[in-house]
């Protein structure tokens, strides 16, 4: 299956900059336990797991970008979250 036979670049864009939103509006796919904890988490890590389970074999280099993005996405949302809390306690 080709990511672009089923996706379109407003999806793309979606699931990089909003991945919680984008993954609770647009897939259809019922997730599993392990899923819902991974989307309440680390939505970009779980983006890139299933990136790459549904489209390693068509498009390689959009499931390296997506496993850029989860640790980039994943690491930037720590940092802010860390330094808000500081703002708030001093």
């Amino acid at each position: 299956m080709n990511f672009w036979d089923v996706h379109g670049w407003l999806f793309l864009a979606g699931i990089t900059l909003f991945p919680r939103l984008t993954m609770l509006i647009a897939v259809t796919v019922p997730f599993g336990l392990l899923a819902w904890i991974g989307w309440a988490f680390v939505p970009h890590l779980t983006v890139a797991v299933l990136a790459t389970y549904y489209y390693w074999d068509t498009n390689p280099v959009l499931c390296i970008i997506a496993w850029f993005v989860a640790f980039g996405g994943t690491g930037a949302e720590g940092k802010t979250v860390q330094s808000a809390t500081r703002r708030r306690r001093t």
